[in-house]
C-alpha cells in the first residue's frame, strides 16, 4: 500500500494586496469591518489584517513562578474574503495594474481611478 502525502503547490500567487494596503472584509463573521494589512502569505493565497479574525490563545508559564496568560492575536484570512478601501471615497474596490507613461507599473481602484502606490 503507498504512502501519499498531501502536497501543497508551491506556486506563489501574484496578490494585488500588499502589506500596508487598507482592506475591508467583504465575507465572513468580520464582514464590514477594516483594517491595514500587517503581513501577505503568497504562497497561501492569505493576508493578516490588524483587528480582524482574532484568536485567543493560553500560554502556559515558561519559567517558575510566573504566571501563564490569554494572548489575543490576529489570525490570516483568504486575500478572495478583503478587497481595497478607499478612505478618501469611503468604498471598497478591485484593483487593476496599468503601465505609467514613464514605463513603471502602477496600482489603481477600479471604481475611483485613485492611485494607491
Amino acid at each position: 500500500m503507498a504512502i501519499t502525502s498531501k502536497s501543497k503547490s508551491s506556486d506563489r500567487i501574484k496578490m494585488k494586496i500588499r502589506k500596508g494596503d487598507t482592506v475591508q472584509v467583504i465575507s465572513g463573521k468580520d464582514k464590514g469591518k477594516t483594517g491595514e494589512v500587517l503581513k501577505t502569505l503568497p504562497l497561501e493565497n492569505r493576508v493578516v489584517v490588524q483587528g480582524i479574525n482574532q484568536r485567543t490563545r493560553h500560554v502556559k508559564p515558561s519559567q517558575e513562578g510566573e504566571s501563564g496568560r490569554i494572548v489575543t492575536e490576529e489570525t490570516s484570512l483568504h486575500a478572495s474574503n478583503v478587497m481595497i478601501y478607499s478612505n478618501k471615497g469611503k468604498v471598497v474596490s478591485k484593483v487593476e495594474i496599468f503601465v505609467d507613461k514613464d514605463g513603471s507599473k502602477k496600482r489603481r481602484l477600479k471604481k475611483t481611478g485613485e492611485l494607491i502606490d
